[in-house]
């Protein structure tokens, strides 16, 4: 993995190892950094590593080896509450027998802010997140949306230049998320607020973020915008885990700059954008897009690549179709197409040809 660091960085970590046990690592050698303002998400599968740095950079874990700097001073040494950064976490975190404004006074209190100023800050804190009315309510009158604003507020309140955010919608149901997502996001860019955000959850990540970090064992996978990430995945990983992706399986039998022939287990021939192959021989395995697949095969041109497949399923989906289909001895090919008064629905056992340009192809390290 490229180092991530950066001349300009707010958050930094350099070469970062964290262990439990003394022996197996569950951050490995970590070098990243933020400018100021950025709103970064740090996603990946269970047990990646993406939590443990986060408690890292809060100072509730210990990092085992390296350093982690916030704005050029080292803090591997500064207690929790001694290192300026807001917290929200999934389950609210809020004290039950005190107020909204109680709950919100409080990180004010600790930093002896005098009462004037504390009930100013705690007004434009609530009225940030659209909360003003509900200053006198008890966590228990609220619904879970309510108090996951209150707990973001609570963490604006003292006006951090960090913000770091675990989890924080995972309780919620879809519609009240996707509303949060945004007002988040919006309210993190306005305030110029740096924004660490842990999810599992692809789409919270690519929706929210200015840049993605994935991570597998310990490790940054790819570290990206997130249109980069979904467009240009560096490995089999990012390209599996980011949206919905097909492979197929196949040997490299020439390779160029811009183009490699793979020779697919099935005998067929295709070519590929050559990403994480190195040489004839390399066992590899092809990444293409759902919806970089074209029925219409004659929309693409001369320089299309085309295969046979057979219809398995149909799926209306509403605004989608998906079809799953038997592609070179795969019966796991995914595609999508929109509905439209002109699109075509597809039958169980129809054979069909379908195609794509050789630049939505990827040839990526084997699986």
């Amino acid at each position: 993995m490229a180092d991530t660091t950066t001349g300009d960085a707010f958050v930094e970590f350099e070469r970062v190892q964290k262990s439990y046990d003394g022996e197996n690592l569950v951050v490995k050698d970590l070098n990243l950094s933020m400018p100021k303002g950025e709103f970064l998400t740090m996603l990946g599968p269970s047990g990646s590593g993406k939590t443990t740095c986060l408690m890292m950079l809060a100072g509730f874990e210990t990092a085992t080896h390296g350093e982690i700097k916030l704005d050029g001073r080292p803090i591997n040494n500064i207690p929790p509450h001694k290192r300026g950064i807001g917290m929200v976490f999934q389950n609210y975190a809020l004290f039950p027998h005190m107020t909204v404004a109680e709950n919100l006074s409080f990180p004010l209190e600790v930093r002896k802010i005098g009462k004037a100023d504390r009930e100013a800050k705690v007004k434009r804190a609530l009225d940030m997140v659209q909360m003003g009315a509900f200053g006198g309510r008890r966590p228990a009158q609220l619904s879970g949306g309510q108090q996951q604003r209150i707990a973001l507020a609570r963490a604006l309140v003292f006006e951090p230049e960090l913000v770091l955010m675990d989890e924080p919608l995972g309780a919620l149901d879809k519609q009240l998320r996707e509303h949060m997502q945004f007002e988040i996001t919006n309210l993190a860019h306005e305030l110029g607020i740096t924004t660490v955000y842990v999810t599992h959850d692809q789409t919270e990540a690519l929706t929210m973020s200015d840049r993605v970090a994935v991570f597998d064992d310990g490790r940054i996978q790819q570290l990206a915008p997130p249109d980069e990430l979904y467009e240009s995945p560096e490995n089999s990983f990012v390209a599996q885990f980011i949206g919905e992706n097909n492979t197929l399986e196949g040997t490299i039998k020439e390779i160029g700059d811009d183009i490699c022939l793979v020779e697919l287990d099935d005998g067929e021939l295709i070519d590929a954008k050559p990403v994480n192959v190195s040489k004839v021989g390399d066992r590899t395995t092809i990444s293409i897009r759902p919806e970089r697949v074209e029925v219409d095969t004659a929309k693409l041109g001369e320089n299309a690549h085309t295969l046979k497949a057979e219809v398995m399923e149909f799926i209306y989906m509403g605004d989608v179709f998906r079809t799953r289909l038997r592609v070179a001895g795969k019966d796991d090919f995914i595609i999508k197409t929109r509905n439209s008064a002109d699109q075509r629905r597809l039958q169980p056992g129809e054979q069909i040809q379908i195609g794509w340009l050789p630049r939505d192809c990827r040839a990526l390290d084997a699986v």
